[in-house]
């Protein structure tokens, strides 16, 4: 990689995201998210884990900025906890307000540039209905207006949502993710929700951030190619999975519709009872970048006998199907490696991804991309010192930042590159079991390591300014 070169403006960043690290979770005025609701549940959580204390972030924060600047980062996407700022769906909280001025601040003086999320999932547990709730999408530019007030005048880098697919379909069909449900036509009402508070977020920030300041969102993606491409029905599946997960998002936001074989797909979940007049001219408000986040494609065969379908490995799912209108969708090993996950390892799937975006959405729109999260979980040893030699992680976020490289070769307009993530840490429906940070964490002592891959990612971050 240090023989590539990438634009001198190129964003070098890791990530992380708020329930993850930051711990502290009824301190200093925070109340429940749904995950804290959602991990007391029994069996929800892999070694029955939560996020109260994490990383301690919270009470690191400094030093882990410190950190950031050792590694030569130039961006930081973090995420603010809703459930810290309003906690309870209440007032808004000064000292969680502060925590996210103090990190800014800290940010700013070690050069590194914020790059907030406002909606990484952990949503005030008190809002009735959740996402199901249309009201919720307007509590969320109220949310969004009181943060640019605050951060605004040091903030030009804003995000509405992160993956809103995990947070409606995963989260209320598949059950994988808070709050747990499995009901299908819940997920659709979800997720145009999500799509709803996007617009009114967009709309929100404008009003509030001066000029020059930046609005966009960031969706996960997958590359769903069929396992005989010569099968029409292994065809439709991969359509199928690429119309749910990829374009009933993008399609909103970018064109003011939502496709059309996606209505057809999900027809019977009442997607169009949630649909008021001006929702869609709201979603589609113009944005500045898109951000892309991406681990692995898939290879897919479709069912016409109707049989049950496998859940699809590749989102990790134990419970129900995220993929409705999908429902005899297989998931199909081409014997690529894999990560502790057991995603596959396809980097060229990240190539292809960036140039199509750029080219169907990106490019029509003169909207620049930016990789918001690429990474992987791995099986990490550390040594007696805590060093972990991760040359898994060195080899996949190699490979995939030359993906990156080989798609702005290819005209795709990609400005930055924000590896996930920048510490071990809570992993969802996970626990701690599963390891994605190029910085190790002790959970017993929380003493931070930074790995081979970290120790990778500044040579080549420093190799960019020889």
């Amino acid at each position: 990689m240090t023989a590539r070169r990438f634009n001198k403006d190129f964003i070098w960043g890791a990530a992380t995201a708020a329930y993850q690290i930051e711990g502290a979770a009824h301190e200093d005025g925070r109340r429940d998210s749904i995950w804290d609701v959602f991990c007391r549940q029994p069996g929800a959580i892999v070694g029955g884990d939560d996020g109260a204390v994490a990383c301690d972030h919270y009470h690191r924060m400094p030093s882990d900025v410190a950190l950031m600047e050792e590694i030569g980062l130039r961006g930081y996407r973090f995420s603010i906890s809703w459930s810290r700022v309003r906690p309870d769906d209440a007032d808004f909280n000064p000292a969680g307000i502060d925590f996210y001025s103090r990190l800014v601040d800290e940010l700013l003086e070690r050069g590194i540039r914020p790059w907030p999320t406002l909606y990484h999932w952990d949503l005030p547990a008190a809002i009735p209905g959740g996402w199901t709730n249309r009201d919720t999408a307007y509590r969320f530019a109220e949310y969004a207006d009181r943060m640019a007030f605050a951060l605004g005048d040091r903030v030009h880098d804003w995000t509405t949502l992160n993956e809103p697919w995990c947070s409606s379909f995963l989260s209320y069909a598949g059950g994988e993710h808070a709050p747990g449900h499995t009901d299908p036509r819940e997920a659709a009402a979800a997720g145009h929700h999500l799509n709803l508070a996007h617009g009114l977020g967009v709309q929100a920030l404008r009003a509030a951030l001066p000029d020059g300041s930046r609005v966009g969102t960031t969706l996960n993606f997958t590359v769903a190619d069929p396992s005989d491409p010569e099968s029409a029905t292994d065809r439709d599946a991969a359509r199928r999975i690429d119309g749910l997960q990829n374009r009933f998002f993008l399609d909103p936001v970018f064109r003011g519709e939502y496709p059309a074989d996606v209505l057809e797909d999900i027809a019977h979940l009442g997607l169009d009872e949630h649909i008021a007049d001006g929702d869609l001219a709201v979603i589609s408000a113009p944005i500045d970048f898109l951000g892309v986040n991406y681990y692995n494609g898939v290879a897919v065969t479709g069912r016409p006998d109707g049989g049950p379908a496998a859940s699809p490995e590749a989102n990790g799912m134990r419970t129900g199907n995220p993929n409705i209108g999908s429902e005899w969708v297989e998931f199909v090993s081409r014997g690529l490696p894999r990560t502790d996950m057991e995603w596959e390892i396809q980097p060229d799937g990240l190539r292809r991804l960036l140039v199509r975006l750029h080219e169907e959405y990106g490019a029509p729109a003169g909207i620049p991309l930016y990789v918001t999260e690429n990474g992987c979980a791995m099986q990490d040893v550390p040594d007696a010192d805590g060093f972990v030699d991760d040359r898994g992680r060195v080899d996949y976020v190699r490979q995939h930042l030359e993906a990156v490289h080989d798609a702005i070769a290819e005209g795709a307009d990609v400005r930055g590159y924000f590896v996930w993530s920048l510490l071990d840490n809570f992993e969802w429906a996970w626990g701690y079991e599963k390891r994605f940070g190029i910085v190790a964490v002790d959970y017993e002592t929380l003493e931070r390591t930074p790995k081979a891959s970290a120790l990778y990612y500044r040579d080549v971050i420093a190799a960019q300014d020889r």
